[in-house]
This record gives structure tokens, sequence and C-alpha cells, in this order.
């Protein structure tokens, strides 16, 4: 790893070098083990105890969010359309064996 550049090839920025930062914080995104996080344009920002990394994303979530979900975050994509289909998966059993239950009533309501 090159120093100043983390694993994802963010640019780390020592707190001593930017002690703070007057961008608007944002709930969006990956914290991934960050204090807090910040969006100016493009640019994402997280704050940790001691740095802050620093990376742009080429489609900023704020005005497209689903945009950003394609391009720069599809890992949450495939996961949200993973609990999707695994919710209807679930739900279609579900409701088959109710369906079933409630055939299975009527029919012994029938036989009486």
């Amino acid at each position: 790893m090159l120093p100043f550049i983390d694993d994802e090839g963010g640019i780390i920025v020592p707190k001593d070098v930017r002690p703070t930062i007057d961008y608007e914080e944002t709930l969006l995104g990956n914290k991934k083990g960050a204090k807090r996080q910040f969006r100016y344009k493009n640019l994402h920002i997280r704050e940790y105890s001691g740095y802050y990394t620093v990376h742009i994303d080429r489609v900023d979530p704020r005005k497209d969010p689903l945009g950003h979900l394609l391009i720069d975050a599809p890992e949450f994509l495939v996961g949200i359309i993973s609990a999707i289909s695994i919710g209807k998966l679930i739900g279609s059993v579900v409701n088959d064996s109710k369906r079933v239950e409630d055939d299975n009533k009527e029919s012994n309501c029938l036989m009486e």
C-alpha cells in the first residue's frame, strides 16, 4: 500500500494537515468504521479519529441514488435485489401454505 492511499484507492488526509471539514455531513454511503461522513459534490469524505479518507464518486447519490448504486456501489444493489427476491420467495411459500390450509379447512367443512 502506498503512503496516504487506503486499500480502496482513497486518499488519506491526516487531521494535522486538515483539522476540520466544513462540508455537509451525510448518512449516505458505507461508513466503513468512520465516525462521520461528508459530501461535497461528488467528493465523499470519511472521518476517522486521526485522519480522513477521500474519494470521488462518479455519481452523486443525493442527485441520482439509483445511478450511484449502479455505478459506484453495485454491491449494495445486489444486496437489495437479493433481499427483495428472498422476501418474495418467502412470501410466496407462506401464501401457498396458507392457501393449502384454507383449502383443507373448506374440504373438511364440506365433508361434514
